[in-house]
């Protein structure tokens, strides 16, 4: 299951919400955890059982002289060993594990999202965005840091959570509308409801700003992308050109030389010059998506 953590919460405890799914969607069905068997009770039940355990090998000990002693020795320990881990079976791990984590997506409730939370509309809306994430930060010009990758690293996560987190309210209000005025209403109600139902279109609208100006900026690095590609190949076709002019020498073909290599120059500058115009446009781009 897909969950959208917010970037504040610490990493390890974000990447626990993310491996976690099977336990909220359970939580989202009204799951609760069985609370622990209560620790009291269990183990003043082992004392009173290794106590009476401990009488009855001490009498036999009395009986049987030293070798009853080894057994009161040996036996007791074993004993306590025994209930301890009898008394720790009683709350299986798995058990202790789910409510751990139970525990700990609680304390985070209302800062994860869910892809279940939110209707199909704004699902669709978040994989547009997470797609256009995406595509910038696997790029190789954002990992050859020639667009801001630091800001990238921090301003993409922060987009990506406020989208979701937007779109999981207008997701759970929109049901909630649509739940109430279902059916015939009188005129009073849908005087109330028909601006109220506007008022989220309305800021859907402007989740949907969000999402394009991410598609815009993966657009224009997308274009950025092509340059540096293409710059970076023609770099290494420039780089063996001696190669190419020796094998045209010994070979007598003379009719290929200067046109060629002039105009893979030139390609190479225009590139570059590409590529510079397609960066710039990135880096204008992304400026939209600042707060």
């Amino acid at each position: 299951m897909e969950v959208v953590v917010d970037p504040g919460v610490p990493p390890e405890d974000a990447q626990l919400i993310r491996d976690s799914g099977k336990v909220l969607t359970r939580m989202r069905r009204g799951w609760v955890p069985p609370p622990p068997p209560p620790a009291k009770r269990r183990g003043v039940g082992m004392i009173i059982a290794v106590v009476a355990a401990g009488a009855a090998l001490m009498a036999l000990g009395a009986m049987r002289g030293g070798v009853g002693l080894l057994l009161i020795f040996i036996g007791i320990p074993v004993l306590v060993a025994a209930f301890i881990r009898t008394d720790l079976s009683d709350d299986d791990d798995e058990a202790v594990v789910d409510r751990q984590i139970y525990e700990q997506l609680r304390w985070y409730e209302g800062r994860y999202v869910l892809a279940d939370d939110l209707d199909e509309s704004s699902r669709r809306l978040l994989a547009r965005a997470q797609k256009a994430i995406k595509a910038v930060t696997e790029s190789a010009v954002n990992m050859e840091g020639l667009l801001d990758d630091v800001r990238n690293s921090v301003m993409l996560p922060a987009q990506e959570w406020e989208i979701a987190r937007l779109l999981a309210k207008l997701s759970s209000l929109r049901s909630k509308h649509r739940r109430t005025v279902t059916g015939a209403v009188t005129p009073e109600v849908a005087a109330v409801a028909e601006p109220l139902a506007r008022a989220l279109d309305s800021s859907e609208d402007a989740v949907v700003a969000r999402v394009e100006a991410l598609e815009r900026y993966a657009a224009n690095v997308a274009e950025a992308e092509r340059a540096f590609r293409a710059h970076h190949q023609i770099e290494e076709l420039r780089g063996r050109l001696h190669q190419y002019e020796e094998l045209v020498a010994e070979s007598g073909a003379d009719g290929f030389a200067v046109p060629e290599i002039e105009r893979l120059s030139r390609d190479a500058d225009q590139l570059e010059q590409a590529l510079r115009r397609s960066l710039n446009s990135a880096h204008e781009a992304f400026r939209y998506l600042e707060p």
